[in-house]
């Protein structure tokens, strides 16, 4: 399964990112590696649990 997420690196050195399913919810890393175990981390918890509150982004398709 792939997933998509956005990063970039702040000035201190520290990887930030979020998963674009879940744009509202960043995460950081000491390098990019840690970041995405932080962010598969993320992912799992949000996937496996119905947390109230959690926005999600989703598409459909219009005929």
């Amino acid at each position: 399964m792939k997933i998509t997420y956005t990063y970039w690196k702040e000035d201190d050195g520290m990887f930030l990112g979020y998963l674009n399913e879940f744009p509202d919810h960043w995460t950081q890393g000491t390098d990019l590696e840690d970041l995405v175990e932080n962010l598969a981390d993320l992912h799992k918890i949000f996937a496996e649990n119905e947390i109230s509150g959690i926005k999600r982004v989703a598409e459909f398709e219009l005929v």
